[in-house]
């Protein structure tokens, strides 16, 4: 098994990636609840109904295919993505990764796509800002700015879903998935460095 090191960032330890993600969160939440309140903010609605799920579902199974597809061809952002995924992933056990999929997937898209999307206009130009600055949001290294492309990519196709559709369960939804199926299929995929 390849060394997925990085001298730039120190390993956590379980606890750690825990306590860091519900941190994250909460700020996020903060920022959002913040930023609606004193920016008169309206947030994009949750709306419950079929076509949101079959929505959500399509668009997490077509990031995790396109994920997959550049893993697999682009040797930077695969090393990238394995040095971010073995930095939050590896001391997770299998059922702490329920919580890598609700924390971010949750006030992540509160804050980018449900807050940010309207106060900037929710036109294009509040997709555009909004994903270049999810993209930053996972910036863990002077190295990573593959990872940090592929989050910004993915940032545009959930922002711009949310802005077509007027719809924020979708985006929650599908980043919800994608998070818990990509840590899922690299902890089942990397065995050997798998921590209990």
């Amino acid at each position: 098994m390849a060394n997925y090191n990085n001298p730039e960032i120190e390993p956590l330890t379980r606890t750690q990636i825990l306590i860091v993600m519900g941190v994250t969160a909460v700020v996020l939440l903060t920022i959002s609840k913040l930023w609606q309140k004193l920016g008169s903010v309206t947030m994009l609605p949750l709306l419950f109904d079929t076509q949101a799920l079959i929505w959500s579902i399509g668009l997490a199974v077509g990031i995790t295919i396109a994920s997959s597809i550049i893993y697999r061809l682009w040797a930077a952002y695969r090393h990238s993505a394995d040095i971010y995924l073995e930095l939050v992933v590896k001391p997770l056990v299998w059922a702490d990764l329920i919580w890598l999929g609700l924390l971010p997937g949750l006030s992540e898209e509160l804050l980018f796509r449900g807050v940010m999307l309207p106060a900037f206009g929710l036109n294009l130009f509040a997709v555009i800002v909004s994903s270049l600055l999810f993209g930053v949001l996972h910036l863990s290294g002077a190295n990573q700015w593959p990872y940090v492309v592929w989050a910004t990519i993915v940032g545009f196709a959930l922002g711009y879903i949310a802005l077509i559709t007027g719809n924020l369960l979708i985006p929650i939804t599908a980043h919800i998935i994608t998070n818990l199926v990509s840590s899922c299929l690299w902890k089942f995929q990397h065995p050997e460095v798998t921590e209990n």
